[in-house]
């Protein structure tokens, strides 16, 4: 038999705006989507670690987070 004793996921997400939308609007909506996917995670309870957080000069931002997998236990993983 065997158990999950930890487990955690590292993503790079890449956040971006339509291209059709102005430069401007581009990069408010992009800064609205970022932080709306850090309050689902708060929302969720899903424990996390952001490990960087760029903007790029194309406007779009590139996050690094690693984060609970599943609600599985993360021991040291968020240390």
């Amino acid at each position: 038999m065997k158990r999950v004793v930890s487990a955690c996921i590292c993503q790079t997400l890449r956040f971006f705006a339509k291209d059709e939308l102005g430069p401007e609007l581009a990069a408010g909506t992009v800064r609205q989507e970022v932080e709306h996917y850090k309050r689902t995670l708060d929302k969720n309870r899903t424990l996390y670690r952001l490990v960087e957080e760029s903007e790029q000069p194309d406007g779009s931002i590139v996050l690094k987070v690693i984060k609970q997998y599943n609600h599985c236990p993360v021991g040291d993983y968020l240390n």
